[in-house]
């Protein structure tokens, strides 16, 4: 169970790293964007390319680290990602200018991806068989948990201390999360016959596109709101700065039980998952565009928002590792690079309708078309399954033989 608790700590860290962002985007904005005074609305856009910024970093580097450390040992990757993120983290906080500090959160992103995908399989391996969504979402706890406690935390900090603290706050934590997975993950060795060339072969499978597109569209609904959640709380609901917190842990709490949802019902029907999940995804954020100035319907939407949306990450997640077939660990990462262009596209166009003067409720439309187009696609890719195809989440091998374990299970590579 350390182990688990491991994987999942390393999850908190990124969780927090990347959307405490959000919270603290006024400040960092305020310090950093020249002009920021005399225009908040053109400097919240500017600003919002520091999660831009941490998006593209996961898009580029979860396919390129997971494909170049295809015959590594998963626990020496899990070291290596780890402690990377514990450097870029400290240096997001160091920088002492605006251009810098985006390079940073860039570089800061590179590991996501990869270690989300090598610690979804090893959560989904120690569970053992049947119980693939069950361990994505394992391992996605604490990205989900992060939402309730570090995201608020870490805004709080950067309100009380300053918004560089925060990302100093979250070197912390990867610090500890390095040595508890130099002590307590199993030892596993690498597959020698894998390669890059083999792993990328998997990008010529078309019904990975479709899934690749809906992760891409369809969750960057979620972040044309999320990313503006200061602004919703203080410019639409007219609410104080310290509701600013509370609003994002209310979030947090409803991608908790969102995630649980996701995985428990992916062990069971994925097409039913994402069918499920995408309308009442789409139905809430029309909802949230229309109701959420009222601060009562702001808080209760937001929840909603937060966990019908997660209920789709372990889901697609499953689904593009079973389309993904031998290149698992590419296929996992490359869901959350297909997420973080979500969260590209959706802090971009959140912040241009903001910009454009339509108002700090304008991003929750564009959220909803995104929704919309994310449903079609999933839609699409559900019909083009081969008849009898898998509707359940796949397992990885597993054996349980003589030697070291985690949780009575010795983890065998493919």
């Amino acid at each position: 169970m350390l182990a688990l608790f491991t994987l999942a700590l390393g999850g908190f860290g990124i969780g927090t790293t990347e959307f405490a962002t959000m919270g603290i985007l006024p400040l960092a904005a305020a310090d950093l964007v020249p002009g920021y005074a005399a225009d908040p609305a053109v400097g919240i856009a500017q600003a919002g390319h520091l999660i831009t910024a941490y998006a593209l970093g996961v898009v580029v580097g979860a396919p390129t680290v997971a494909a170049l450390a295809a015959r590594m040992s998963q626990r020496t990757l899990v070291l290596l990602l780890v402690a990377a993120f514990t450097v870029a983290n400290l240096a997001s906080g160091l920088m002492p200018s605006f251009e810098l500090t985006v390079a940073a959160r860039f570089v800061a992103a590179i590991p996501h991806g990869a270690y989300f995908g090598v610690a979804s399989l090893l959560a989904a391996r120690i569970m053992g068989p049947g119980r693939q969504g069950a361990g994505v979402a394992l391992a996605l706890s604490g990205l989900t948990i992060a939402n309730v406690i570090g995201v608020p935390l870490g805004t709080w900090l950067g309100q009380v201390a300053g918004w560089r603290w925060t990302y100093a706050a979250v070197a912390v934590i990867f610090a500890v999360t390095l040595l508890l997975a130099w002590l307590v993950l199993p030892r596993v060795q690498g597959d020698p016959t894998r390669s890059a060339a083999k792993e990328l072969l998997a990008f010529r499978n078309p019904r990975l596109w479709l899934m690749i597109a809906v992760a891409c569209i369809g969750f960057g609904g979620f972040f044309a709101v999320y990313s503006y959640a200061a602004e919703l709380v203080t410019r639409a609901a007219l609410l104080p700065e310290s509701a600013i917190a509370w609003l994002l842990a209310t979030i947090g709490v409803g991608m908790t039980i969102g995630n649980v949802i996701g995985g428990w019902a992916a062990d069971r029907s994925l097409r039913r998952t994402i069918v499920a999940g995408f309308s009442g995804f789409l139905v809430v954020l029309v909802l949230f565009a229309l109701l959420a100035s009222n601060p009562v319907a702001l808080f209760a939407l937001a929840f909603f928002v937060g966990l019908t949306s997660s209920v789709l990450i372990p889901t697609i997640q499953a689904r593009i590792i079973g389309i993904a077939g031998d290149a698992e660990l590419l296929g996992a990462a490359t869901n959350h690079a297909a997420f973080n262009v979500g969260n590209a596209l959706g802090a971009a166009l959140g912040g241009a309708v903001i910009a454009g003067g339509l108002g700090y409720l304008a991003p929750a439309w564009v959220g909803a078309a995104m929704a919309g187009i994310g449903f079609a696609l999933a839609l699409w890719s559900i019909a083009s399954d081969r008849r009898g195809a898998p509707d359940t989440a796949s397992v990885p091998v597993v054996a349980t033989v003589a030697g070291p374990t985690t949780a009575g299970i010795r983890i065998v590579e493919r």
